[in-house]
């Protein structure tokens, strides 16, 4: 059920005040300068929070891509070999440089695009490019970071990084024995 306050600013502006509450849920409000705005918001977010969508998205925008890496950092990475957790921790500091601030809900598949397209073209050791299985390892990171923030944590809705297409990796040598 939504009701909305109509408060007055002490310069004489008014805004409207829309407060959700829904037994069994946590309350949603929010606040806009125009009632119209207001009335649609209640029914929308009411509608969200009765198929169990709108608190996902919430705690989407409450963490950053920061928070996710740390937590995986302390909770997922010990759990995995010394070897891996080496070249994790490199991937890891990469994206954290890159879309640390980001928060979770404005992480989408163009995004991460964009940054698996910086990376193909950043210049490795010695001038060399990065080469395309070093770009899949660190798509493959941050997707198993998402994947466990989706279905441990209940951070996300969805994992952005299952739509991007990684790179395709050379087949190697061929050995006959």
């Amino acid at each position: 059920m939504a009701t909305i306050e109509k408060r007055t600013a002490e310069d004489g502006t008014l805004t409207y005040r829309v407060k959700v509450r829904i037994k069994g849920y946590p309350s949603a409000t929010a606040t806009f300068p125009r009632l119209t705005d207001a009335k649609r918001w209640a029914a929308q977010t009411e509608t969200a929070i009765r198929e169990r969508r709108f608190f996902h998205t919430r705690e989407a925008q409450r963490h950053t891509v920061r928070d996710l890496i740390e937590r995986y950092r302390r909770e997922v990475l010990p759990t995995k070999a010394p070897g891996t957790q080496k070249r994790q921790q490199t991937n890891l500091k990469w994206w954290l440089a890159e879309i640390g601030d980001t928060p979770l809900a404005e992480v989408t598949p163009a995004l991460i695009v964009e940054q698996r397209e910086k990376l193909l073209r950043r210049d490795g050791r010695r001038g060399k490019t990065a080469d395309p299985a070093s770009v899949r390892h660190a798509l493959v990171v941050l997707s198993h970071a998402f994947q466990v923030a989706m279905r441990e944590w209940g951070w996300v809705e969805d994992n952005p990084l299952t739509r991007v297409k990684k790179p395709e990796v050379p087949r190697g040598r061929v050995r006959f024995l």
